[in-house]
């Protein structure tokens, strides 16, 4: 049975997208277990561990499929399973499937499930699979995984035992896998259409949801993985991010989510808390429409690379907590080409390279917004880097509610930032002629044909050469100026266990709880 290859994602600005300012009252007045102080030493069953993440309002909801939020995607994993995740280096780990194998031409896959059991004790069974994913490829519905699921062909698709799914696709697709762990592709019992009182096959089962307020959950005792250490797991909405760190410190809760390289530099030494790191989990970067004047022109685009001080970058926007980018996405990702030279900058070999494309004294408007933590300052740095070398960048704030789709359109250079994703994703989705998020206006026929190559092959070697060529390609000529990868940041009481310092954002083992437990 084939066990790795990737999936498809989601960037982190979506799961941020929408959040409703909040009161914190939930975090106040909330019964707290009382605990010791020890060191988290080994997994010791019990007790309730409380998360502070921020949330949606009353609009949120524990339907997984429509989970959108960091604290809904959280909640689904608790609650529910996929079929395949992300793994650390976001290649494909088997979760409720046990394994799956391709026919000879990659256009029907066979997925084997494993022995398990939703809350209220029925067996997981393919015709549960099925029903989830008929119901997120709906037409009539906005279920966020539709378009990762959109080759399935669920008409010629079938179940050939409780156990064992075949599914048919509408093209050859080596990598298969990647949808099976696509963002939202919960597995949900046949039927189910409510999700008040939610049933899954998670870790925790439904104990009681406040919407915007509070969710509580309680083990479930016959996870097919093993019963998490917790007894109980309970959610609570805090939208400042200060509200959260204050909370950690005033022990009302263990766990206080999404933190700020700021923060995690004020309290590094602060014994109440312990920060977790969890590295390449967002790309910074600026776009570059490589379709249109001035991007058209190779030269100039080199120089930009070439004019881009990526340590100084780093160092203010993310306050250090992160890495140099080198023009790519997914820095340490299956696949990701680090044989290319990292590039420094050459303000010289900038200033010819602008002279041979005619740019020397250029006005260009850089479009950003604060849709993003850093985005306005990284705007400032980047424009005062590009002044030495006589370019004038102008960063020109938009509006936040419609800049990610004003920017797919609009202008021609454009601040920029995904979450993690496998970079079949990230191509197929941005980098392809009929991509529907291009933001670079990338479209090369040849960059087309390497990734067909890559997608209808079923060897490995193949597909790893493929996708090089790509990225070198893009390396050489591309309209993405990566100039950094963030740490994702955590803060946990210092008897909590068990949180995983290697996952980024969106991978399975982020804002992951059945593993955590209190020391």
């Amino acid at each position: 049975m084939h066990h790795r290859t990737r999936t498809a994602g989601l960037s982190r600005r979506a799961l941020l997208g929408g959040a409703v300012a909040l009161s914190t009252a939930a975090l106040t007045g909330c019964g707290a277990d009382a605990t010791d102080r020890r060191g988290p030493g080994s997994p010791r069953r019990g007790g309730r561990l409380r998360v502070a993440f921020a949330g949606g309002g009353a609009t949120e909801t524990l339907d997984p499929h429509l989970a959108n939020l960091f604290n809904e995607a959280s909640r689904a994993k608790a609650l529910f399973d996929k079929l395949a995740d992300y793994g650390a280096d976001v290649s494909i780990e088997p979760r409720l499937a046990r394994g799956w194998e391709p026919n000879g031409d990659l256009t029907r896959w066979r997925v084997v499930l494993r022995e398990a059991t939703f809350h209220d004790g029925r067996p997981v069974r393919a015709a549960d699979v099925l029903y989830s994913y008929g119901r997120i490829t709906d037409a009539k519905r906005a279920f966020r995984a539709r378009a990762s699921l959109g080759l399935l062909d669920l008409r010629n698709s079938r179940a050939v035992d409780d156990r064992t799914v075949e599914f048919g696709l509408t093209r050859p697709f080596a990598e298969f896998p990647n949808v099976l762990a696509a963002f939202g592709a919960y597995v949900v019992p046949e039927g189910a259409d409510n999700f008040d009182r939610p049933i899954g096959s998670g870790p925790f089962r439904f104990d009681s949801f406040r919407p915007g307020r509070s969710l509580l959950l309680k083990r479930y005792d016959d996870y097919w993985e093993g019963a998490p250490h917790l007894d109980e797991l309970e959610y609570l909405i805090s939208n400042e991010e200060s509200a959260r760190i204050n909370a950690l410190l005033g022990g009302q809760v263990e766990y206080a989510h999404d933190l700020t390289p700021t923060t995690a530099r004020t309290h590094a030494g602060d014994a109440r808390v312990s920060m977790v790191r969890m590295p390449n989990s967002t790309m910074q970067g600026f776009t570059m429409k490589v379709d249109r004047p001035p991007f058209d022109n190779r030269d100039l685009r080199e120089a930009m690379f070439l004019l881009t001080d990526r340590q100084q970058l780093v160092d203010t926007v993310l306050a250090g907590s992160g890495q140099v980018g080198n023009d790519l996405f997914g820095k340490g990702y299956q696949y990701y080409v680090d044989d290319i030279p990292q590039r420094t900058p050459d303000l010289d070999r900038a200033r010819a390279l602008i002279r041979r494309a005619g740019a020397e004294g250029l006005t260009v408007r850089l479009d950003t917004a604060a849709v993003a933590s850093g985005f306005v300052e990284a705007a400032s740095t980047f424009a005062a880097q590009a002044k030495q070398v006589g370019l004038t960048v102008l960063p020109t704030t938009g509006n936040k509610d419609t800049y990610w789709r004003d920017i797919l359109t609009n202008g021609s250079l454009a601040s920029y930032r995904s979450g993690a994703m496998p970079i079949e994703t990230h191509i197929s989705q941005r980098l392809l002629s009929d991509s529907t998020t291009n933001a670079t206006r990338w479209a090369r026929p040849d960059f087309d044909a390497l990734y067909a190559r890559a997608v209808s092959s079923a060897d490995e070697g193949t597909r790893a050469q493929a996708y090089g060529d790509m990225q070198r390609m893009l390396h050489a000529e591309g309209g993405f100026l990566v100039w950094g990868f963030a740490d994702f940041l955590v803060g946990t009481a210092p008897h909590v266990g068990g949180v995983a310092g290697n996952a980024p954002a969106n991978t399975l083992d982020w804002a992951r709880f059945d593993k955590v437990w209190l020391g």
